[in-house]
């Protein structure tokens, strides 16, 4: 392969002379051989042999040499890089000139010569280089070879040519409007729409840019149609030939609508007085172009196709369907009609069926006036006629309507019941339906649920409204004001329209008065346009009971929510609950993320928080419910066991009696995320300090547990900010031990020392004798952890007396762990035994399997130090399977590293490296420092014992290089230790080395 790089350096530099230290740059990069220059001659001498004429000898050769380096000589051979230069430049001259067919013909030439990988596997940066090169250039021609066939009007083959090849740079607009103009050419107008949709949503969400001027040119062409200007010139002459060959009779087999999809067949007879009845187009549409692709996607042309658009209020659905309407418009030659029945105003303002009939009737006849029951229009409160008269319209219409093809919008619709009778009968008609409601009893092709805005789309339209200059002059505060509307159109329009009003407000300006979003509602007015009141008119057609739940939702402190949460507010049972959040779903004021699990949009949320305000003490008691809801799941999960808390003072405690067992509270609060502390600060935020307290305190050992330790310790920090307000006075001294705990799970032992002190001083001062108990046990597991020992083991056995008092079995159980700790470091194994193996009987009295997984691992140990081996890792297998079970990545690192240590001790070295790094691999960003040294410093002396020095050190310095590793003195001081054995052990003349 080098010969053959020396060969391609050569061609490529050709006629130029190329010297010895070009050509090793060229071939061998920053790795020139050892014997530099010398070596290519030999390389030479073979290319010679190989390309020269028999008998020729070196002053006869194609490669010249002299002093200093080489060249091939001109005129000599020919080489395909001459051959694609001269055809790729005959090529852009003749489509310069105008001459495509040429054009055409020289680029084909070209791209013959770039079959195949250019220059596959030759070595060096020059062959590297070239092949970037010829792989640009064999884009560009295919490109330019597209653009030919474009013009030419195959539009077909020019998607083949862009197909053909690596086209797919993510970027590459005018390689979009290239591709943009074959398809609209190809009369795929809406997939023409979505490339410009996708490169720019790309765009925007990847680079922060908008589109450029080019291509967004091209997309309001193929808006317009503007058939020259996407296809050139020439289109007019074949557009031209087009109409003649129309006006000379039918059209032949084969011409079919290009956006209806119509198969090749005869159009049924046209009616002569087409009617179109559309809205005017919005100017500005951003963001929609899927969604319009989806609308205007070919269908049936034998059938009447439905589709269905729904949203919620001030989401934009009706300018989306009359921007695909426009588009759609050609396509359905006997007309479009747009009937608003006006579902979400006054009641006395909805269009019936029949009076939507009449209208239509008259559109698509013209002049004649002769209707069934008479040619009178209803009045306003007039339905228009009995069923029998609504019968007798619908046949009208589906006969009046059978030879015709026409586009029907269907604005405001909220029932199936008002639609069914409009539709028309005719093939290739094609009907839109647009509504908050869903409408699940209306059958249809699509339906679509039109979303809010993405922030960059969001900004974008906001640029669009206010202007570029004034949106990219503030471009952070333009975001936030995006992420304050939530992304609805109405949201955006309605700011923007405050913003044009008032120069001399910024968009920072504006966005700070709607930082509440309370406020941010009130501030979404403008004239007789007002986000709130669309929240509104969709609020009031609720039934009472749907009314209700949607009351009850604003007081939920959680952004999302399940159907757990709403029936602990109704007090019914869960499936009533998923009945009333599953119609709101239909009514657009519920979202629906994942299957079970809701969400309201932000503005709406706010909305439902204003009329949840008008029922306040409904709003109290759902309040209650909901906080009590949590503190029930947090004390069921927690390992420490009913018996650890007291009964709950504020309201029934039946919250509890919601779950099957402490797996499923556990998993419910699991599936919340981080949204636990939301809840925490919705409960301090309004005052309610019990219940904050309260809940802190029942989320610890959930949180703190899996590892979650900056949630746990934000939502201590928010419930002892109101701990001195509590009506529970046990409360100051339980938060401050849960603050001891959490210090003690991430192995800061002086903060811990510091918490446990302030419990035990509010515990006796409040005569809480179980918040007493608990600080003890907390001071003595830090004593011992700070060395001192006898002071720990007082501490411990007096927590112990006082656990049996109170017959808290998970202090008991903490106690004897930490005792045994004690007794085990000591060498008094027999005793710690004693004290592990009564923790474990109390562990599994609890039954729960996380902390049976610890005690295990405690047994464990002490087997290991009593020679039983086998034994122990027979223990910590069982502790891992515990650790699987509940899913709990701390616990099962922990003891996956415990395991390896103990198949360590049995000289099993690679099952134990093997164990360690499964136990690495465990760890999460939010894996505390103690945790994860621990691990490391394990894994550190495995492969020192295997005789791996460089990856120990590896380990060992990573540990030391943790964030707060200086903290934990213990094992900053075991990594420090082995990193220097092993640096000893790596030293010349030490085994090992």
């Amino acid at each position: 392969m080098r010969r053959q790089a020396v060969l391609a350096a050569l061609v490529l530099r050709a006629p130029y002379y190329v010297t010895y230290q070009q050509l090793l740059d060229d071939v061998w990069g920053a790795a020139p051989p050892g014997t530099g220059h010398k070596v290519l001659p030999s390389y030479v001498h073979a290319l010679r042999k190989v390309l020269d004429e028999p008998g020729s000898g070196a002053g006869g050769s194609v490669i010249h040499g002299q002093q200093g380096g080489y060249r091939l000589l001109p005129g000599t051979v020919r080489t395909d890089v001459a051959e694609l230069a001269k055809e790729a430049a005959g090529a852009q001259r003749a489509k310069a000139g105008g001459e495509l067919d040429a054009a055409l013909a020289h680029g084909g030439r070209a791209l013959e010569l770039l079959r195949g990988e250019p220059l596959p596997g030759l070595p060096g940066p020059l062959a590297a280089a070239e092949r970037d090169r010829l792989v640009r250039q064999r884009r560009a021609l295919l490109q330019d070879r597209a653009e030919c066939l474009v013009l030419l009007g195959d539009y077909a083959e020019a998607l083949d040519t862009l197909q053909a090849a690596p086209l797919s740079q993510p970027y590459d607009e005018p390689l979009a409007a290239l591709r943009m103009r074959a398809l609209y050419g190809s009369g795929r107008q809406a997939e023409a729409l979505a490339v410009y949709g996708e490169t720019r949503r790309r765009l925007v969400d990847e680079l922060g840019v908008e589109p450029g001027e080019e291509l967004r040119e091209v997309h309001r062409a193929v808006l317009r149609r503007d058939d020259p200007r996407l296809l050139g010139p020439s289109v007019r002459a074949r557009t031209a030939g087009t109409v003649a060959a129309e006006d000379a009779g039918p059209p032949a087999a084969g011409d079919r609508d290009s956006l209806s999809g119509a198969p090749d067949r005869t159009d049924p007879p046209r009616s002569s007085h087409r009617r179109n009845e559309l809205p005017g187009d919005i100017a500005c549409l951003v963001g929609r172009e899927k969604d319009l692709a989806l609308l205007t996607a070919p269908v049936s042309p034998d059938a009447v196709s439905v589709m269905t658009v729904d949203g919620t209020a001030g989401v934009g659905k009706t300018a989306l369907v009359v921007r695909a309407a426009w588009a759609l418009a050609d396509a359905h030659p006997d007309g479009c009609l747009f009937v608003d029945l006006h579902a979400h105003g006054a009641p006395h303002e909805g269009v019936t069926p029949q009076r939507a009939l009449r209208r239509m009737l008259r559109a698509v006849r013209g002049d004649d006036d002769t209707l069934p029951g008479g040619a009178r229009e209803p009045g306003p409160v007039d339905d228009g006629g009995s069923a029998d008269g609504l019968e007798d319209l619908v046949t009208a219409w589906r006969a009046a309507t059978s030879g015709l093809r026409l586009l029907l919008v269907v604005d405001n619709a909220r029932s199936a019941e008002q639609v069914r009778p409009l539709l028309p009968a005719g093939p290739g008609s094609r009907v839109v339906v647009v509504g908050r409601q869903r409408l699940p009893g209306l059958d249809a092709d699509l339906r679509l649920t039109v979303e809010p805005l993405g922030t960059g789309a969001a900004v974008g339209l906001l640029r669009e409204l206010v202007g570029e200059s004034r949106a990219d002059g503030e471009p952070e505060a333009a975001r936030e004001l995006a992420r304050r509307c939530g992304g609805l159109p109405l949201a955006l329009r309605i700011a923007s329209a405050r913003l044009q009003s008032r120069p001399s407000w910024t968009l920072a300006f504006l966005a700070g008065r709607m930082s509440d979003d309370m406020r941010g509602l009130v501030e979404l007015r403008a004239g007789d346009r007002s986000v709130e009141a669309a929240f509104r008119v969709s609020y009031d057609q609720l039934d009472p009971g749907l009314r209700r739940g949607f009351r009850a939702l604003g007081t939920n402190p959680t952004a999302r929510f399940d159907r757990l949460a709403l029936a602990a507010m109704l007090g019914g049972s869960r499936d009533e609950a998923e009945d009333v959040l599953e119609d709101l779903v239909d009514a657009s004021l519920v979202q629906q993320p994942h299957p079970g699990r809701y969400r309201l949009h932000d503005l709406v949320k706010a909305h439902a928080r204003r009329v949840a305000d008008e029922a306040p003490e409904e709003a109290a008691a759902d309040r209650d419910a909901v906080l009590r809801l949590y503190t029930a799941a947090g004390r069921l999960a927690s390992d420490w066991g009913p018996g650890s808390f007291p009964a709950l003072t504020t309201g029934p405690a039946a919250a509890g009696a919601s779950f099957a067992g402490w797996r499923e509270a556990s998993a419910w609060l699991g599936s919340m995320g981080g949204e636990l502390v939301d809840v925490v600060a919705f409960a301090a935020a309004g005052g309610h300090a019990d219940h904050a307290c309260l809940l802190a305190e029942a989320l610890v050992d959930h949180l703190a547990g899996h590892g979650h330790h900056h949630e746990c310790r934000a939502a201590l920090d928010l419930a002892l900010a109101c701990a001195d307000a509590a009506t529970d006075r046990r409360l100051p001294a339980a938060l401050r031990n849960c603050m001891g705990l959490l210090d003690v799970y991430q192995g800061r032992f002086r903060q811990a020392g510091s918490w446990f002190a302030e419990a035990l001083r509010h515990g006796r001062a409040g005569g809480e004798p179980r918040e007493e108990a608990r600080a003890i046990a907390g001071t003595g597991i830090v004593q011992g952890q700070l060395g001192k020992t006898e002071e720990a083991l007082s501490a411990l056995e007096k927590a112990l007396r006082l656990a049996d008092g109170l017959a808290d079995d998970w202090l008991a159980g903490v106690s004897h762990c930490n005792i045994g700790a004690i007794l085990h470091q000591q060498g008094r194994h027999e005793q710690a035994l004693r004290h592990y193996n009564t923790a474990l009987t109390l562990a599994e009295k609890n039954g729960r399997p996380r902390t049976i997984s610890s005690t295990l691992c405690f047994v464990a140990e002490i087997e290991l130090a009593l020679g039983r081996n086998e034994v122990a890792t027979s223990l910590l297998r069982q502790a891992v399977g515990l650790a699987d079970e509940v899913e709990n990545l701390p616990l099962r690192a922990a003891t996956l590293s415990r395991l390896a240590a103990a198949e360590h001790t049995r000289g099993n070295l690679r099952s134990a490296v093997d164990l360690h790094q499964e136990a690495l691999s465990t760890l999460t960003p939010q894996t505390s420092t103690w945790l994860e040294m621990g691990v490391r410093i394990r894994l550190g002396g495995a492969y020192a014992a295997a005789g791996r020095h460089t990856d120990a050190q590896r380990e060992f310095r990573a540990a030391l290089a943790l964030p707060g590793a200086r903290d934990h003195a213990r094992e900053y001081r075991m990594a420090r230790d082995g990193l220097e054995a092993t640096g000893a052990a790596r030293r010349p003349g030490r085994p090992g080395a």
